[in-house]
């Protein structure tokens, strides 16, 4: 990928940030966020608020989910030769809801105690998928991989809705708008524990990258060149799952930003996953970071979901792709 061209997707995302932060029910002009990010006494006390502790943070946490389903995506993708893998078509994000809100509602936890039962979640999901549908026909149909991802979600739904079935209403009422994909709870202890978990896994699945460029090839090219497919398989699943966990346990679900990402990324002239996987991270920021801003202010003072915002933009794009396939 030329040098312009990531020039011009960290300006992207850069622009996308400042917006953020920017607009809203309450504007802040870009010269109250320079003195607030800049630690000047002076200046307007509510836009500095506004800014530090409302909009920067979420932001923030906005670009950690997006990069973390960006890579997550081109990861799965390239391992599974499918271009309509995904976290969330996979059932990976509907497993992980499941455990996160199993633990705080079964068991009412909180913390870190909650990407950790997401990431467990999201392991059960992505190994029962997989399994479903090599016993199915094979692993590599997209149609059985989408199908069996469609299983597990539906499976996953109805293990929510037990578990919420006696919760108290409020706790209903905010699990109901967790599970449709929000920033709106954004802080900077979120960010922090995100920026860990999405660090951790986006780094793991860019040292992997060599092995699903290999993984892209097949099986059999893989084993011919040193590459046990099984093995590598699972260890970038099993990355992919962390980073993607972690951004439901952060923010719900959001859906098809895995999808539409990585295509996104080989179309701006990614080749090698290495670029393809970084790259990702990139416009997965940028787009989950405009998405937000769209859901915050298109109905204003209204906020709509950012898991039904990104489907706007997804579902179209999966149909799109879909449609090649038949």
């Amino acid at each position: 990928m030329r040098t312009r061209t990531w020039l011009v997707l960290v300006a992207c995302l850069a622009i996308a940030a400042v917006a953020g932060v920017a607009l809203g029910s309450v504007p802040v002009a870009l010269a109250d966020i320079w003195r607030a990010l800049a630690g000047q006494g002076t200046g307007d006390a509510l836009a500095r608020t506004i800014v530090l502790d409302l909009r920067l943070p979420r932001v923030a946490l906005g670009a950690l989910v997006g990069a973390g389903l960006g890579m997550s995506g081109a990861a799965l993708q390239g391992t599974l030769r499918n271009g309509l893998a995904e976290p969330y078509l996979l059932g990976v994000s509907g497993g992980a809801a499941v455990g996160a809100v199993l633990v705080v509602v079964v068991l009412g936890a909180s913390g870190g105690t909650v990407p950790a039962a997401a990431f467990a979640g999201a392991l059960v999901a992505v190994v029962t998928v997989l399994a479903v549908a090599r016993a199915a026909g094979g692993r590599g149909d997209p149609r059985l991989l989408l199908m069996a991802g469609v299983v597990v979600g539906a499976f996953a739904n109805a293990a929510i809705m037990i578990a919420l079935a006696n919760a108290p209403a409020n706790t209903v009422r905010g699990a109901t708008w967790w599970m449709m994909g929000s920033l709106a709870d954004a802080d900077w202890t979120q960010v922090g524990w995100l920026a860990a978990y999405v660090a951790t896994g986006g780094a793991a699945l860019v040292a992997m990258a060599r092995q699903v460029d290999i993984l892209a090839l097949g099986a059999e090219a893989a084993a011919s060149l040193g590459v046990e497919p099984d093995a590598a398989s699972r260890r970038i699943f099993l990355a992919a799952s962390l980073t993607c966990a972690a951004t439901v346990a952060a923010a719900g679900l959001v859906g098809f930003v895995g999808l539409v990402v990585p295509h996104l990324a080989r179309g701006a002239g990614g080749r090698g996953h290495r670029t393809v996987i970084v790259a990702s991270a990139l416009v997965g920021a940028t787009l989950v970071i405009a998405a937000d801003l769209g859901a915050r202010v298109v109905l204003r003072p209204v906020e709509l979901p950012l898991g039904a915002v990104t489907a706007l933009v997804g579902v179209p794009f999966f149909l799109a792709r879909l449609r090649r396939l038949a």
